[in-house]
């Protein structure tokens, strides 16, 4: 018990430190974030989940840090389309680069919030209905054969439901107020003032909204690697947190890597056949580092081989207007 509380209790104040020196020191003022800036960021925030992830394997075992690694990776190449769908958000509701910092920050601090929910109802799920994971594999395995079959056309954000419902119901002002969530306005025809929410703060709500949907995915994907709710939370918290560090470097060229969302839909796949394999060879569970060494091969053949189409695509283009 002591030692569980020891190990919760390292990686909340690592969380709490990291978010204060995001905001405190690196962020204290609202400025645009440059793509070296955005690299040398997602850089760090990755080190210091692999180093947490060796941390990992000293306190738990080799086993514990494999399928750490391996929820970090599924649950980061899931934040792709994440970010996709972010970068959506902020060119629909016109929110300069120099404010979407802020809407990533204060989004991630309920990001944590909500995963920790999930999770933890999640584990209380599996606890007493252990039957459940093979549904979460079926649901891993189909939502990886569908992701086979979605286009690559683009996503309207204003038709989403939840965007409408809010410019129906809510009092939004016409232009963004710096970087302000809330300001209090006069009413037209009238001397009271009331409180507006600014398109800042719809962005927000968006980017809550997109993360709780991509969960649905994320959180199945990480039970079917693990039940140990310790290894689940810090995995997903730690591919988030870099979360906002990648998304000023990747959201321009996200469309580069073609053929990782294949390859994502194949690790889903994998991992969701994994406990149906297991039964069927009579095994406890696949072996983590094989598994993490599988994950490993199939998303970095999907990077390698966006690269190589990208490369002969620009030659095509050269040779056509040479």
């Amino acid at each position: 018990m002591e030692k569980s509380i020891f190990m919760w209790g390292v990686f909340i104040a690592i969380v709490l430190t990291l978010l204060v020196l995001d905001l405190g020191v690196f962020h204290k003022k609202d400025r645009e974030i440059g793509f070296k800036e955005s690299l040398k960021m997602s850089s760090f925030y990755i080190l210091m989940a692999i180093i947490f992830g060796l941390w990992v394997w000293y306190i738990k075992g080799l086993d514990s840090f494999a399928e750490y690694i391996t929820g970090f990776l599924v649950e980061k190449s899931l934040a792709l389309d994440n970010i996709f769908l972010i970068s959506l958000v902020f060119s629909s509701l016109s929110i300069p680069q120099k404010y979407q910092h802020r809407v990533l920050f204060w989004g991630i601090l309920g990001v944590i919030v909500l995963r920790a929910i999930m999770i933890g109802l999640g584990v209380q799920i599996i606890t007493r209905f252990e039957w459940i994971l093979y549904i979460f594999a079926a649901f891993m395995i189909f939502t990886g054969i569908k992701m086979f079959f979605i286009s690559h056309k683009p996503v309207e954000i204003s038709d989403n439901f939840l965007l409408i419902w809010m410019r129906k119901h809510l009092n939004i002002t016409d232009k963004l107020h710096d970087q302000k969530f809330f300001v209090y306005q006069n009413v037209a025809q009238s001397k009271t003032q009331k409180m507006f929410v600014t398109p800042l703060f719809i962005s927000l709500v968006m980017v809550e909204f997109i993360d709780l949907v991509f969960a649905v995915d994320s959180i199945p994907a990480i039970f079917a690697i693990t039940q140990d709710p310790y290894i689940v939370y810090t995995s997903n918290i730690f591919a988030i947190l870099g979360l906002r560090a990648l998304y000023f470097a990747i959201a321009s060229i996200i469309d580069r890597f073609y053929y990782l969302k294949y390859a994502l839909a194949t690790v889903l796949i994998f991992i969701g056949s994994k406990i149906f394999i297991a039964d069927a060879l009579n095994l406890a569970k696949i072996p983590p580092m094989l598994s993490l060494t599988i994950t490993l091969t199939i998303l970095a053949s999907g990077i390698l081989c966006s690269f190589i189409r990208e490369k002969l695509m620009r030659k095509d283009n050269d040779h056509i207007n040479g």
